[in-house]
C-alpha cells in the first residue's frame, strides 16, 4: 500500500470519527438539565428577552433540527455566539486556542525530548542505580496530577528561589508582539523581538513543564522497557558479537525501532495535553482555551462547549494522523498491512 492511500484511509475514517463526536457532544450539551440563557441572563431577565434568545439558538425547535442547523453554520466556521461573552464563538477560539497551543508544543518538546533521553540513559544502565531513579521519577510522575507540580513549581521556583514568574504570559511592563499566530515565543522570533521573547519563555517554563512531567514519565518507561527488550534481539546480538561498541548499538541501531510504540503513545499523550490543560492553567492564570472551556461547562454555555470539543478532537484526530505517518515512516509493515506477518 503506498503512503498516500495510507494517509487517504486515515483521513477517510478521521472524518467519520468527528462527524460522530459531534453528535455526541451536540446530544449531551443539549440533554444536561437546565436552560442555558435563564442562566446567562440572570432570574431576573424579562421572560420576553429570554424567549428572542431561544429563539435565535433554535432551542425551541426539535434536537435534530438543531443538530442540522448546527452543522450547516459549523462547516462554514459559524459556531455561534457564547452566552457570557457575546463574542462569536469562532473569535473567543481564535484568542485563546494559541495560548493553549504554545503551552501544549513546550509541554510537548519537553515531553518528548526528555522523555526519550531518561528511557534511553536507563535501559542502557539497566538495573543500576540509574536505571532504579529513573524508574522511581516514573512511577511518581504517571501517579501524580499535573496540578500537583505545578503547586509544587510555583512555591519552590516562583516564592522560594524566585527564578520564574508565576502567572501570565507576559510581564506587566511589555507589549506584545504583532499578531501573527497568537503564540508569543513564535510571533516575538518572527518579529525579532527577543525581549519579549525571552520574558515569554520565563512564563511559559513552569506550567509547560508541569503538563508534561506525567507524559514524560510514561516515555521515559515505553523507552526503557521498548529498548530493553529489542536488546535481546538476533540483530543487535549479531552487532555485539562484531565488538561494535554498546553506546553505537544503542542510538544507532536500536533507538529507531525502540521508538516505534514511544511514538504511538507520543501523540496520544501530546492530543490529551490540550485536554487536560485546564488545572494548569488556572493555577498559572493561563488564558488558553482548556480554562475557557471549562468555565462553558460550568455556566452551561452550548455554543461554546461543542466548538471547544471538536477543535480538541480535530487536535486529536491530526496528531494521529500525523503520528500514523510517522510510525509508518519507521516501520513500512504497518502501511504495507504485514505486521503480524
Amino acid at each position: 500500500m503506498k503512503l498516500s492511500t495510507f494517509i487517504m484511509k486515515r483521513l477517510f475514517f478521521s472524518l467519520i470519527v468527528l462527524f460522530g463526536l459531534s453528535i455526541l457532544i451536540f446530544l449531551i450539551a443539549r440533554v444536561v438539565p437546565g436552560d442555558p440563557v435563564r442562566l446567562a441572563f440572570g432570574a431576573r431577565a424579562p421572560d420576553h428577552v429570554v424567549e428572542k434568545m431561544r429563539e435565535e439558538m433554535h432551542l425551541n425547535d426539535p434536537i435534530f433540527v438543531q443538530y442540522i442547523i448546527w452543522f450547516r453554520n459549523a462547516l462554514r466556521g459559524d459556531f455561534g455566539k457564547s452566552l457570557f461573552t457575546r463574542q462569536d464563538v469562532f473569535t473567543d477560539i481564535k484568542e485563546f486556542l494559541p495560548a493553549t497551543l504554545e503551552l501544549a508544543l513546550v509541554a510537548g518538546i519537553i515531553m518528548s525530548v526528555m522523555g526519550i533521553l531518561l528511557g534511553s540513559i536507563s535501559a542502557q544502565f539497566k538495573n543500576s542505580w540509574i536505571d532504579n531513579g529513573v524508574r522511581i521519577f516514573s512511577y511518581i510522575g504517571v501517579v501524580t496530577p499535573a496540578f500537583v507540580f505545578a503547586v509544587l513549581f510555583v512555591l519552590l521556583f516562583g516564592y522560594v528561589f524566585e527564578l520564574l514568574p508565576t502567572a501570565g504570559r507576559l510581564s506587566g511592563g511589555l507589549a506584545p508582539p504583532t499578531r501573527i499566530t497568537g503564540m508569543l515565543l513564535l510571533d516575538s522570533l518572527l518579529t525579532g523581538n527577543f525581549a519579549v521573547f525571552f520574558d515569554a519563555l520565563k512564563h511559559v517554563i513552569m506550567p509547560a513543564a508541569s503538563l508534561s512531567m506525567a507524559g514524560m514519565a510514561q516515555q521515559s518507561r515505553i523507552t526503557r522497557g521498548s529498548m530493553s527488550d529489542n536488546f535481546q534481539k538476533d540483530y543487535i546480538l549479531a552487532h555485539k558479537t562484531y565488538g561494535i561498541p554498546k553506546k553505537t548499538i544503542l542510538f544507532k541501531y536500536l533507538l529507531k525501532p525502540s521508538l516505534i510504540p514511544t511514538v504511538s503513545i507520543l501523540g496520544l499523550d501530546f492530543a490529551a495535553l490540550l485536554g487536560n490543560a485546564f488545572l494548569v492553567e488556572l493555577v498559572f492564570n493561563w488564558p488558553g482555551i482548556s480554562r475557557y472551556g471549562i468555565n462553558a461547562i460550568l455556566r452551561k454555555d452550548l455554543n461554546v462547549v461543542t466548538a471547544v470539543v471538536m477543535i480538541l478532537g480535530i487536535s486529536f484526530v491530526t496528531i494521529n494522523i500525523i503520528v500514523d505517518i510517522v510510525v509508518a515512516y519507521l516501520d513500512p509493515r504497518i502501511r504495507m498491512g504485514r505486521e503480524g506477518k
